[in-house]
């Protein structure tokens, strides 16, 4: 898990499947490695988990904020939109 953005506003998340410790027992039947993004609006107190092809998504947005460092502003309205899917309201973090 690496903390990726943190604001007055949002917090983003990358949740690596990759992560795991190395030590830790393997499952009996294979599993998929994936990833995926939390992205938690603070203003509301909701979360979206986004994973398969909207994590590859928003995976190609990241990587293009790398090329194009863009201001909080521009971060913060793309982070809006994707907000707007928050259905679960955060209970523990």
């Amino acid at each position: 898990m690496h903390m990726l953005y943190d604001s007055d506003s949002f917090v983003v998340v990358h949740m690596q499947a990759d992560a795991a410790a190395e030590d830790a027992p393997q499952p009996s039947t294979p599993m998929l490695a994936r990833h995926g993004f939390e992205i938690v609006d603070k203003r509301s107190g909701k979360e979206v988990y986004l994973d398969g092809s909207w994590a590859e998504l928003f995976q190609q947005q990241i990587t293009a904020w790398q090329l194009n460092t863009p201001t909080q502003e521009e971060v913060e309205d793309m982070l809006d939109r994707y907000a707007e899917l928050a259905q679960n309201p955060v209970v523990v973090h």
